[in-house]
């Protein structure tokens, strides 16, 4: 299988979900990963009902659910909302934050605490029938290769997986590292290009990305994550960047 070319829709929060199917449809994309935070609140499903309807009629599908709830931190009980949310918008994965801090700042007690969390979160899942993806970023226990690749060995569930995206911080050879070891737990990828804080066109990364994809093979889905000017208009270039990025 090829790659899947969509958007998040966190990249424009200021649109309403009508305008980010269309601009996803102008730009000949086809899946998009809605957040929880704007567009798609898990309390609110006569909304998520109508972006549901949304894509039926359009032919976008929603391949994931952007939420915010933090493992360790979110109470556990709201996790069955978030979920019963993605079936909603008929998405059977959902993106997750594992805490809220660096992993070399919990205690023993903390991590085994959060762990298991998560043990339950992915049993939660698997008696659900979903996937649990935790977000690849600074400040949450999946800061870096080697405590994301302890969670997902301990946890060890086919339904508790990772996202991946490159860490502006770091350099190209430590991404790939990353990249390479958690690469059989990876679901989706979140693609972009940023130097530290500052946003570039993604074609100026058309090299290095193509290194990142070399890690996973094709069958994965690329979410484009914010645009370099944050303007929709640039959503067509970045797009096409991505597309030929992935062929």
């Amino acid at each position: 299988m090829g790659y899947k070319t969509g958007l998040c829709s966190v990249s424009f929060r200021c649109l309403s979900a009508e305008e980010i199917i269309a601009a996803t449809q102008q730009a000949d994309l086809t899946v998009i990963e809605w957040g929880s935070d704007i567009h798609a609140p898990c309390n609110d499903p006569d909304r998520l009902n109508a972006i549901a309807q949304l894509q039926k009629r359009s032919g976008i599908t929603c391949c994931s659910y952007g939420t915010y709830f933090e493992l360790g931190v979110t109470p556990f009980a709201e996790l069955e909302g978030y979920i019963r949310a993605a079936k909603l918008l008929d998405a059977h994965i959902l993106r997750l934050w594992c805490g809220n801090k660096g992993s070399a700042e919990y205690t023993i007690e903390e991590k085994k605490a959060l762990f298991s969390t998560c043990k339950a979160a992915a049993d939660m899942a698997a008696r659900e029938n979903v996937i649990l993806c935790m977000e690849c970023h600074g400040n949450t226990y999946t800061d870096t290769k080697e405590s994301a690749y302890e969670l997902m060995q301990t946890v060890n569930s086919a339904h508790f997986r990772m996202y991946w995206q490159p860490d502006p911080s770091r350099s190209t050879e430590e991404n790939i590292a990353y990249a390479k070891l958690l690469c059989p737990y990876t679901e989706h990828l979140h693609v972009f290009h940023w130097k530290n804080r500052e946003k570039y066109p993604l074609q100026d990364a058309a090299a290095i990305w193509k290194e990142y994809l070399a890690c996973f093979g094709g069958d994965r889905v690329l979410l484009l994550e914010f645009m370099p000017d944050n303007q929709v208009e640039t959503l067509r270039r970045e797009a096409a960047s991505l597309k030929e990025i992935a062929k």
